[in-house]
């Protein structure tokens, strides 16, 4: 290590000490009292003799624990119907200021008795839970989806602060299942044989996405046979038609060009010496592409109303190119990239089937794209 690198290390580790050695007087001064308590905790866990760490504790303690139950009172005193959270809050912060203390043998002398609110901990979550649970009965007395969804949320907090409280459970499972949207998605029909087999294939890329689709847990997809089987009475149906496509329209278009290059050694002299001159050719260049597009029609659609919710075109094309070359005159007159193309030979194109495939792949990519859009915030 050089003179730079041990200077540098020395001024990291340094840092790292004096951010260490912290005694939390700048908290306090900020009026930060919990960060205030917690690094004097800190300070005197590690040099129980700090005298400035010593100083600070106390009067951080006091200060941190009458802003505290200031705030529980004015809580309590206000018109919010959610007020026993931050009540909760406060007293989980008293709470834990008291066990900082506790844990910290050099902190006891100095603050003896930190006080702890048990009791009055679990009654302000109790409270705050029957908050929730009686906001959630509230909204699902509007009996429509979007209530549904808010009274289901309201039901998961009373379930994270008191869980197996009443019967939300039932409560939330109730809620689930009014706030969630039956699709069913409708099999695309494809009136060709020739192409079943492809039509097939991106169905069931399409019955996957929909299987595995968990973005918005509120939002279940249903082919047409799982609800047939399941008896789903749907929300809404998805249904996808092909409106239009084209498989293997060609197009061949030749290139001519007349090529020379001057300098070529073209002979030589009695006397074993080079002849220069010019040699000439001419290059034909094939190009042929083969398209094959199609649009899809994607109509999601009101069940009970037949009301159409949402409609998109979605268009895909897929293209194969295939260039070959042929010429007369001198080879010598071509580039290595010429001379490559006309050892070319015209490839077979892929079969109609791969073909059609080929062009549903950017129709599934902007479908999956455009239904997660429309319902992962449904």
């Amino acid at each position: 290590m050089n003179n730079f690198s041990r200077l540098r290390y020395f001024i990291y580790l340094s840092f790292i000490i004096i951010g260490g050695c912290t005694t939390g007087k700048k908290a306090l001064q900020k009026g930060d009292y919990d960060a205030s308590v917690a690094k004097a905790v800190s300070r005197l866990q590690n040099s129980p003799k700090n005298s400035e760490a010593m100083n600070v504790l106390p009067t951080a303690y006091n200060l941190a624990l009458q802003n505290h139950l200031r705030n529980i009172e004015e809580a309590k005193a206000s018109n919010d119907l959610f007020r026993w959270e931050a009540i909760m809050y406060e007293y989980q912060k008293i709470n834990q200021l008291a066990d900082d203390i506790n844990s910290c043998p050099a902190c006891l002398p100095l603050v003896p008795t930190p006080v702890k609110y048990i009791k009055e901990l679990n009654d302000s979550r109790y409270n705050a839970a029957v908050a929730r649970y009686n906001s959630g009965l509230e909204y699902l007395k509007d009996n429509n989806r979007i209530s549904a969804k808010k009274a289901y949320y309201e039901f998961e907090k009373v379930q994270n602060l008191q869980p197996n409280f009443r019967d939300v459970k039932a409560k939330m499972d109730a809620a689930y299942w009014a706030a969630v949207v039956r699709v069913v998605v409708q099999p695309i029909l494809i009136n060709s044989n020739l192409y079943k087999l492809s039509g097939d294939y991106f169905q069931q890329q399409i019955n996957q996405f929909i299987t595995n689709y968990s973005r918005n847990k509120f939002v279940i997809f249903y082919s047409e046979e799982q609800a047939t089987k399941q008896k789903i009475i749907p929300d809404q149906i998805l249904s996808l038609n092909f409106d239009d496509f084209v498989v293997g329209q060609t197009y061949l278009k030749e290139r001519v060009e007349k090529i020379k290059r001057d300098s070529v050694v073209i002979g030589e002299t009695r006397d074993k010496k080079p002849i220069y001159g010019t040699v000439r050719a001419t290059l034909s260049i094939f190009d042929k592409n083969i398209s094959s597009s199609g649009l899809l029609d994607m109509t999601i659609t009101d069940w009970r109303d037949q009301k159409i919710i949402r409609q998109q075109k979605i268009p895909g094309t897929y293209i194969w190119r295939d260039s070959w070359a042929s010429y007369k005159g001198d080879d010598r007159a071509l580039s290595k990239q010429e001379f490559a193309m006309t050892r070319k030979r015209e490839s077979i194109p892929p079969p109609p089937t791969a073909l059609f495939l080929e062009f549903t792949k950017p129709i599934y990519n902007q479908l999956v794209n455009d239904i997660s859009v429309f319902y992962n915030n449904y």
